[in-house]
Parts: structure tokens; C-alpha cells; sequence
């Protein structure tokens, strides 16, 4: 059976768009509860948008250097998520809570990812459900910038590719094809290229990237 590259879309704000993303074709859905960005939702927000999910959509919480108490309270809120950590936290912090997780590597910009040595930080963080790939800006994340895909030996044992990394940052519906044929990633994560402003998704811009997506797997078929 051909792989077929998961999408998650994240932070949503309204009704409105986690409809839209549903309908897109989205296998998840990222809320983001980190207070310093304009996609932010409070615990209780991510819950009553959560509750819109059908079955077999994942709800995921993103987190940024969060107390275990706010991160207690995201989960209390939505209890099926799955976490993201997007900020400094280390290997301890991220299983702190007992709850499967997604680590977010922040590749700086330049050729060869600045030096940054992504087969070590997917060893630091084996407990990790998938290493998220995305490039280092202020703000943790949501700049709309991309890093060098070509910087990394996707093919290693330790970044195992077919089943452990999620490709993030900057992706668009005109480049996420290139991206899934160099990367070759078990997922791809796209906020800014599918809105029509910050914290505001465009439902076309949705159904275009899951489009592209799938346009991707039918080029550069592979085993699941």
C-alpha cells in the first residue's frame, strides 16, 4: 500500500476554519497555547473547538516553555490531545506529563541547517512521537520561513523517515510538493501558507495544500 503523508493544520481559531480543515481532508488539527502568539487559544477555547472534531481527526496542543500546571490545564480541557513542544523544553520536561508527544526541531537558516545536528537531537528525544522540522524564528514558529531541505541524510536510521519526522515550516500549496519528494516525511505541518491572515485560515488555500499533498504521494509513491 502507497504511504499516504498525514497533514495537520494548525492554529485554528474559529469555527468556522476547524470546519473548513475537517472538510479540507486534515488528519490534524493544532491549537496553539502559547500566550505570545497571535494564533493563541486558552485552554477552555481549545476545548470547545476541539469538541467540533469527528473521530479519527487528532486535536494537538502546542506548548512554548509552558509550566506543567498550563499544560495540565490544556489537557484537562482537550483530554485526547497529543502535545506538541515548540520551545526549549528538554527530553524530562516533554514526558514530564505521561502523554505521547511531538518535538518540534528549530533548524536555523543557511546551508546545511547552520550546523544543527538533527540526528543527535532525534536521539536526545527517542521518547518522541516525531521530530517536527521547522526553522528558527522569533516567535517560536509560524514565520512563514522554511529551512534548507537538502541540509539533512534523510535516509539515516536514527531520523527514520518513513515513520518519525513531520516536515514544518513555511510550507505553501505551491511548494509542500517539493518538500514531501526531497524530505520524504510521515507528515507535513502548515499554519501561515493556508491563511488569509494570522489566527484567520483560508478554506481554498486548505483544500489547495491537501490537494498538493495528495498530488505528491501519486508522484513519489513509496511503502507505507
Amino acid at each position: 500500500m502507497p504511504h499516504r503523508t498525514r497533514i495537520k493544520i494548525c492554529g485554528l481559531t474559529r469555527e468556522a476554519d476547524v470546519d473548513a480543515a475537517v472538510h479540507a481532508g486534515a488528519d490534524a488539527i493544532g491549537f496553539v497555547l502559547y500566550p505570545q502568539s497571535p494564533r493563541f487559544v486558552s485552554p477552555e477555547r481549545a476545548g470547545e473547538l476541539a469538541r467540533r472534531l469527528p473521530p479519527f481527526v487528532t486535536p494537538v496542543l502546542l506548548f512554548v516553555n509552558a509550566s506543567p500546571e498550563f499544560i495540565a490545564q490544556g489537557l484537562a480541557a482537550v483530554p485526547n490531545a497529543l502535545l506538541q513542544f515548540h520551545g526549549d523544553e528538554t527530553p524530562a520536561d516533554c514526558t514530564a506529563a505521561c502523554r505521547p508527544f511531538v518535538r518540534a526541531a528549530r533548524i536555523p537558516p543557511g546551508p546545511a541547517g547552520a550546523g544543527f545536528d538533527l540526528l543527535k537531537y532525534a536521539s536526545d528525544f527517542t521518547a518522541a512521537q516525531a521530530i517536527l522540522l521547522d526553522a528558527h524564528v522569533e516567535g517560536y514558529g509560524g514565520g512563514g520561513q522554511s529551512f534548507d531541505w537538502t541540509a539533512f541524510p534523510w535516509s539515516h536510521p536514527t531520523l527514520n523517515a518513513s515513520s518519525r519526522l513531520v516536515l514544518s515550516g513555511g510550507l505553501t500549496p505551491a511548494n509542500v510538493t517539493d518538500g514531501i519528494r526531497l524530505v520524504r516525511p510521515w507528515a507535513v505541518d502548515v499554519s501561515s501558507g493556508v491563511e488569509a491572515a494570522k489566527g484567520i485560515k483560508d478554506p481554498d488555500k486548505m483544500l489547495a495544500f491537501v490537494a498538493a499533498v495528495r498530488a505528491a504521494d501519486a508522484q513519489n509513491p513509496r511503502p507505507s
